[in-house]
């Protein structure tokens, strides 16, 4: 019985070899008939086998071909196969900055980043009950944006959750729009 690869005129992808045909007998085997009028026997021409082997003509495997083979041999594109190529190293960076358990702000470590271009969050809102203690805070971040040259921005309206802007980034100050509402509204 042929498979269904080979009745489409296909290979076979698991490699089996397409069964021999029957041949038609041959006018010497085929019975006498006894009556007087004589038989013609037509003989069928073979057809073409549409069956590629490895020595007619397969594509070759290209230089360099990674992915995956049919069992002729031919490289195949397998569509369910995601590659996608390394993603690049980001040079710039979204920080997220609160104290720490002694409730200070590295000033120091913030400028480092916001000069490499850095934009930095700064997070006063564990200070709850130390107004003093955020007023020095502030203080301390204002200093600090006046050496790296760049304006510190508030967030909300308590002035407790701040932003510092990195050297290179852009921030559009008359508009005084943040986040995804002007993304939002078109």
């Amino acid at each position: 019985m042929v498979n269904l690869w080979h009745f489409f005129g296909l290979p076979d992808p698991e490699g089996n070899a397409p069964l021999p045909r029957r041949q038609a007998a041959t006018p010497a085997e085929q019975p006498v008939s006894l009556d007087a009028a004589p038989t013609v026997s037509v003989e069928s021409k073979p057809r073409p086998a549409t069956v590629t082997t490895k020595s007619s003509g397969l594509r070759p495997v290209p230089l360099g071909w990674t992915g995956p083979l049919t069992p002729d041999g031919e490289p195949f594109h397998d569509l369910g196969m995601v590659k996608s190529p390394p993603l690049p190293v980001p040079t710039q960076a979204l920080r997220y900055v609160a104290p720490d358990e002694m409730k200070r702000i590295h000033t120091q470590s913030i400028l480092k980043r916001v000069v490499q271009g850095d934009t930095v969050i700064v997070d006063l809102r564990p200070l709850v009950h130390m107004d003093s203690h955020q007023m020095a805070c502030r203080r301390e971040l204002k200093h600090m944006g006046d050496q790296a040259g760049v304006e510190i921005f508030a967030l909300d309206t308590e002035d407790k959750l701040l932003m510092i802007p990195g050297l290179d980034i852009v921030v559009d100050m008359q508009k005084r729009e943040l986040g995804l509402t002007p993304l939002l509204r078109s």
